[in-house]
């Protein structure tokens, strides 16, 4: 059975494990430097970052279960603005990450759904995200779920700078 959880501080520990799991998953063959990667991998999402960002009140969890199974998540970050999109109230999708083992299943979908539509319970009118040029899998899932590409910015990690679309969506 699937289950969508808004994720509080007691689940730190889950979100810090998923999302270093998750991002190595979709991004680590990307990275030329691991060091950089295991660099990036301990910083963004330490115990510590995770507990902050969980405090911070513009940025909603939600974890997708399966069976009680935490198997994925996404981070929306309530009033991002960007240059490439309206500003009137827009929200960023930062994160939305499924295990490998579980994409064939359809979650990333179901989850995405789901953040959509509380962003437009949240009364957002445009919601963006980025991902990396190279990650053809992400952008033919946003794009086939009408998200349209409106810029680019330069994603860095360690000193290596990644080319990342910016896709957007008028909800």
């Amino acid at each position: 059975m699937i289950e969508f959880k808004l994720a509080n501080t007691n689940d730190f520990e889950t979100l810090a494990l998923l999302g270093r799991i998750t991002f190595k998953e979709s991004h680590g063959a990307y990275i030329e430097d691991k060091t950089n990667l295991t660099a990036y991998l301990n910083s963004a999402f330490s115990i510590a970052k995770t507990i902050e960002e969980l405090k911070n009140p513009d940025a909603v969890y939600y974890i997708i279960y399966n069976d009680k199974f935490p198997v994925g998540y996404a981070k929306l970050v309530l009033n991002a603005t960007i240059e490439f999109v309206p500003s009137e109230k827009s929200c960023r999708l930062e994160r939305i990450y499924i295990l490998d083992q579980f994409i064939a299943m359809k979650f990333g979908h179901q989850l995405l759904d789901f953040v959509l539509k509380k962003a437009k319970e949240l009364n957002f009118k445009n919601v963006w995200l980025s991902v990396y040029i190279k990650n053809t899998r992400a952008i033919h899932f946003y794009e086939k779920n009408d998200f349209k590409n409106v810029g680019s910015i330069n994603f860095k990690i360690g000193e290596q700078g990644y080319e990342n679309p910016i896709l957007s969506k008028r909800l």
